[in-house]
C-alpha cells in the first residue's frame, strides 16, 4: 500500500511513489500528516517547494499545493478582482436596439428586473451567486493572507466560509449565460456590450485565479498551527480504523469521538451522519421537482402584445430551427443532460457506497470517485439557463414591442439545481472507500 504521496510540480502529470512499508508515526508532527478527506488514508507529507503540490497515492486527491509567490499571488489577483467588480457595477453592462428603440442595463440592474416581476427568488439568488458570496471570499483571501490582524473568531469565520461557499461563486457560468443571451438575441436586434463588460470578464478570470492559488492546508497552517496529534499514528491506514477523524474545514486530524475541531470550532464527525438517507431524500425531492421543471414555461416572450411560453425543451428546439447549433447544444447538456446524469450518478454512488453493489476493487474506486468529483463540479453549471432568463428579463424590455419575463418553471429548475448541488454536498465518498479498507484491512 502506498505510504507517501506524489511531489510534482504543478503543471506536470502526476506520479505516485510506490511503497509498502507502513510507518509508524510516534515523531512526527501534525503538520506532516493529514488525512485524505476522499479516501480516509493518513499519509505523510513530502517537503514540496513553490510550484509543487502532493496527491493521495491512492485516490489521487491533490492534498496540499504550494504555488510560486503563495502570498502575493491570491492577493493580488483577488484585489484585481475587486477592482473589477466595482468598475463592472458602475457603467452600462449590454444594451440593445429593436426597430429604433434603445435599452442598456447595468449589472445591477438585472435583479431589479427579476424583483419588479414578483420573481424576488431568482433575484436573491443572482445577488448572492455573482456579487455577494464572491465578493466576500476576495476580501476574505486579502486579509488572511496578509495575516491582517483581527480577532481570532472572525479569521475563522473567513477561514470556513471561503470553502464552505466556494462551489456557491457562480461567476463564470453567469458570463458563459451572458454570451448564451447573444445568440439568443441577434435574431431580433443589434446587441452590443457596454464599458462594464470587460471588467466584469476580467473579475470572472481573477477570482477563478485567486480560488486557484490558495490552498486550504497552508492557509490554515497561516491561520493557526494544526493541533498535536491526539496519539500514535500509522501512515497507509484509514483513520476509521486508527479512532482518527479529519477535520471538513481545516484538515486538523482529531480523536475520533471530538466533535469540535480544535483549530477551526468546526463541527465534525468520523462519518458524516445519515449521509445517504440525507443524499437520497434531497435526490428525490429533486427528481420531483425536475418533471414540472421541465412541463412549465420558464420564460415568457411578449412580441406585439402576444405573449408566447417557452419551456427548456422548446427552447432548446427553437434554437437549433433557428440554425444556432452550438447554443443549442450547450443548453441541451447543461439544462436537460446534466441533471438528469448528475441525479442517475448521485443515486448509483448511494447505492455502492450502501453495500449492496458488487465489490469493489482498488480500480473500480478509483473510478467511482472520479465520478463523484465531476458530479461536484458539473451540477453548477445547470444554472446557465437560469442566468440566461435573468439577462434577457432585464435587457428585453421594449413594451408592447418585444419584453421577456421569468415563468415559474425557471424557479422550480433553479430549486432542482441547488438541492442536486447540496445532495451531492451530503454524500461522504469515504463511505465508499471504507468498503475497500475492510476489504483490504486498511
Amino acid at each position: 500500500m502506498c505510504t507517501d504521496v506524489s511531489c510534482t510540480h504543478a503543471s506536470l502529470p502526476q506520479t505516485d511513489i510506490d511503497n509498502t512499508v507502513r510507518l509508524d508515526a510516534t515523531a512526527e508532527r501534525a503538520d506532516n500528516l493529514v488525512l485524505c478527506p476522499q479516501c480516509d488514508l493518513m499519509v505523510k507529507l513530502p517537503e514540496i517547494h513553490e510550484g509543487d503540490k502532493a496527491v493521495c497515492p491512492r485516490c489521487h486527491t491533490t492534498l496540499r499545493s504550494l504555488w510560486v509567490e503563495p502570498v502575493l499571488q491570491p492577493v493580488i489577483c483577488a484585489a484585481s478582482a475587486l477592482i473589477m467588480m466595482v468598475l463592472a457595477n458602475l457603467f452600462p453592462f449590454i444594451n440593445m436596439r429593436v426597430s429604433g428603440i434603445y435599452n442598456q442595463i447595468r449589472l445591477i440592474e438585472i435583479p431589479q428586473a427579476m424583483l419588479s416581476d414578483d420573481y424576488g427568488f431568482l433575484a436573491t439568488l443572482f445577488v448572492i451567486f455573482v456579487q455577494l458570496i464572491p465578493v466576500f471570499c476576495m476580501v476574505s483571501i486579502i486579509l488572511l493572507c496578509l495575516k491582517v490582524k483581527m480577532p481570532y473568531r472572525v479569521k475563522i469565520i473567513m477561514g470556513r466560509v471561503i470553502y464552505l461557499v466556494k462551489i456557491w461563486c457562480m461567476v463564470e457560468i453567469f458570463l458563459v449565460g451572458v454570451l448564451v443571451s447573444f445568440v439568443k438575441l441577434m435574431a431580433y436586434g443589434d446587441i452590443g456590450i457596454g464599458a462594464s463588460f470587460l471588467p466584469y470578464c476580467l473579475f470572472c478570470l481573477l477570482q477563478v485565479r485567486a480560488f486557484q492559488c490558495l490552498d486550504r492546508y497552508w492557509l490554515w497552517q497561516r491561520i493557526k498551527a494544526a493541533p498535536p496529534l491526539p496519539k500514535n499514528v500509522q501512515v497507509g491506514v484509514s483513520g476509521l480504523k486508527q479512532g482518527l477523524r479529519s477535520c471538513p474545514c481545516c484538515m486538523a486530524i482529531l480523536p475520533a469521538d471530538e466533535k469540535r475541531c480544535l483549530r477551526c470550532h468546526t463541527i465534525g464527525y468520523v462519518r458524516r451522519p445519515n449521509s445517504l438517507q440525507w443524499t437520497l431524500s434531497l435526490l428525490l425531492t429533486s427528481v420531483i421537482i425536475y418533471i414540472p421543471a421541465n412541463i412549465l414555461p420558464i420564460m415568457v416572450t411578449e412580441v406585439l402584445g402576444n405573449p408566447s411560453a417557452s419551456n427548456i425543451i422548446s427552447g432548446v428546439i427553437l434554437l437549433w430551427q433557428d440554425g444556432s447549433y452550438p447554443v443549442a447544444l450547450v443548453i441541451f447538456i447543461a439544462s436537460i443532460m446534466v441533471p438528469t446524469l448528475k441525479i442517475l450518478a448521485i443515486g448509483w454512488l448511494c447505492y455502492e457506497a450502501s453495500g449492496r453493489g458488487k465489490d469493489l476493487n482498488r480500480q473500480d474506486q478509483e473510478k467511482m470517485n472520479v465520478l463523484y468529483e465531476m458530479v461536484e463540479f458539473v451540477g453548477r453549471w445547470s444554472m446557465i439557463d437560469v442566468f440566461v432568463i435573468g439577462v434577457l428579463s432585464a435587457l428585453v424590455r421594449m413594451g408592447k414591442l418585444m419584453s421577456v419575463y421569468p415563468d415559474v418553471g425557471a424557479v422550480l429548475f433553479a430549486l432542482v439545481v441547488i438541492l442536486t448541488m447540496i445532495a451531492a454536498m451530503m454524500f461522504d465518498p469515504r463511505l465508499l472507500w471504507d468498503r475497500v479498507n475492510n476489504k483490504e484491512g486498511a
